[in-house]
């Protein structure tokens, strides 16, 4: 990422990735059988966190963005005993990102631990910069949705403010799909990352599309109000 091509976008987006899905496994067969992940900080404690690292509003309703995001799909996907903590580690995945971008996804875990957030928690905010700027693999089912849908969001939001309405509530998969083959829109939203995305997901394009732009629908009015606090 770079500070040029933030101020085009408005969210924050990462614009190549290198290296592939280790395997093809389908999310939830290596996880059947683990204890539900608790977030050790709350929710109130990591909004505090988040602001006092990043200020600029367009790095604030990202955050609120892919939070409401990742606990949208934490409901979908059978994960309800852990919104909270898919939804915090949404909330903070781009901590270090407006204070320190030559350092991102690796200044955040310092910035977390003094903070007292877990390892585990810190392993999922990094895994979402995988090949670009970190080396830690998104291997469970919520790292690969924010792996995937962090970048999505950049990229719906972009098309739904092109539209009459800037909106998502009226934006069709069609028309997203549209601008996904278009490679000068949104240029840097990553089309490579998105695809790995939902191929570490086992999904098709098409249904990590629906599922986003659902998952940004049900928050939106809620991250527009949190903004005009």
């Amino acid at each position: 990422m770079n500070n040029n091509e933030v101020t085009r976008l408005p969210f924050p987006t990462m614009k190549s990735l290198d290296k592939k899905p280790a395997d093809s496994v389908k999310p939830g067969k290596k996880e059947a059988a683990r204890e539900a992940k608790k977030s050790r900080i709350s929710r109130e404690e990591a909004l505090e966190l988040l602001k006092r690292y990043n200020k600029e509003p367009f790095h604030i309703q990202h955050a609120l963005t892919v939070e409401g995001v990742m606990r949208w799909f934490a409901k979908e996907l059978g994960y309800g005993e852990e919104e909270e903590f898919w939804g915090i580690t949404g909330l903070l995945h781009d901590i270090d990102f407006e204070l320190y971008p030559e350092e991102h996804c690796k200044k955040a875990p310092e910035l977390l631990r003094e903070a007292g957030v877990g390892e585990d928690m810190i392993y999922a905010v990094c895994s979402h910069g995988y090949g670009l700027c970190s080396e830690e693999e998104p291997r469970l089912e919520m790292e690969k949705v924010l792996f995937a849908a962090d970048e999505l969001t950049g990229l719906i939001w972009s098309c739904a403010l092109m539209r009459p309405s800037k909106s998502t509530m009226d934006l069709e998969v069609k028309s997203l799909k549209k601008k996904f083959k278009d490679k000068r829109f949104a240029a840097g939203c990553s089309r490579d990352v998105i695809a790995q995305g939902a191929e570490r997901l086992g999904w098709e394009l098409d249904e990590l599309f629906d599922k986003t732009i659902r998952a940004m629908r049900s928050c939106e009015a809620a991250v527009a109000e949190a903004m005009e606090r």
